[in-house]
């Protein structure tokens, strides 16, 4: 018997040590906007054995990381400290095998996701710049269709007409498979809005305006209440 009890005793010490913690100290740190120490006690679960493969401690980094970029810092450890958080997010991402941990905190997902969209909205102009957001954004996005429009668009206006017919050649593959558009966060529709519409423009740049109408077509009833794309349409079709 007394064996028993105390096997039984090991057994549940197992058990409870097996178990990821409940991060209470970093929510604390959160609520109480002390950041930059988040960032430092997250890190530290992070690279811990017993808590690097759980998704909640990277999200807590990323968390930590993404305030520190907003609110700003002196220390010059957190001069990255947006970019450094793409990559918590990203680590967060592919750790959270059944999407739970996104479920549970969709509204910094999207806040995060539709902050990498503006930052790529803003650099459209200069096609390196706004290339090597497209990339980054694959880290939390990897199989973002706007985002290979987007990155083909890119490579064209940088005079990489191969890569970027291969990048649009995988986005339409991917496209024709779509039967889901309305549930996609807002950060995707306006990814694949953007994409499309410089897409279409490369195509009447190369003198192909049909496939640039054809593109637009595909869309068009996704996007029909955005002026912005209505005049790209117009524009284009009509």
């Amino acid at each position: 018997m007394k064996k028993l009890v105390l096997f039984l005793t090991l057994l549940f010490a197992n058990l409870v040590n097996a178990q990821p913690p409940n991060y209470d100290d970093l929510r604390i740190l959160y609520a109480d906007g002390t950041y930059e120490k988040l960032v430092k006690s997250a890190d530290k679960y992070c690279n811990n054995d017993k808590t690097k493969g759980d998704p909640n401690a990277h999200l807590w980094l990323a968390k930590g990381l993404y305030k520190i970029s907003i609110t700003g810092s002196q220390d010059e450890a957190f001069k990255n400290a947006y970019k450094d958080a793409i990559g918590a997010v990203g680590k967060c991402i592919k750790l959270d095998k059944s999407g739970s941990v996104q479920a549970e905190n969709a509204e910094f997902f999207d806040e995060f996701r539709n902050s990498m969209v503006e930052i790529i909205s803003n650099e459209l102009a200069n096609p390196k710049k706004a290339s090597s957001w497209v990339l980054k954004y694959y880290k939390i996005s990897p199989n973002s269709i706007g985002a290979k429009y987007l990155e083909g668009a890119c490579k064209y206006m940088d005079a990489d007409k191969g890569g970027a017919n291969t990048a649009w050649k995988d986005a339409d593959a991917k496209l024709s498979k779509v039967t889901d558009f309305e549930s996609w966060s807002q950060a995707e529709k306006d990814l694949l809005r953007m994409g499309v519409m410089m897409t279409a423009d490369c195509f009447v740049k190369g003198r192909q305006v049909e496939k640039a109408k054809t593109l637009l077509g595909k869309v068009a009833q996704w996007f029909e209440g955005n002026e912005e794309f209505k005049a790209k349409y117009d524009e284009i079709v009509n």
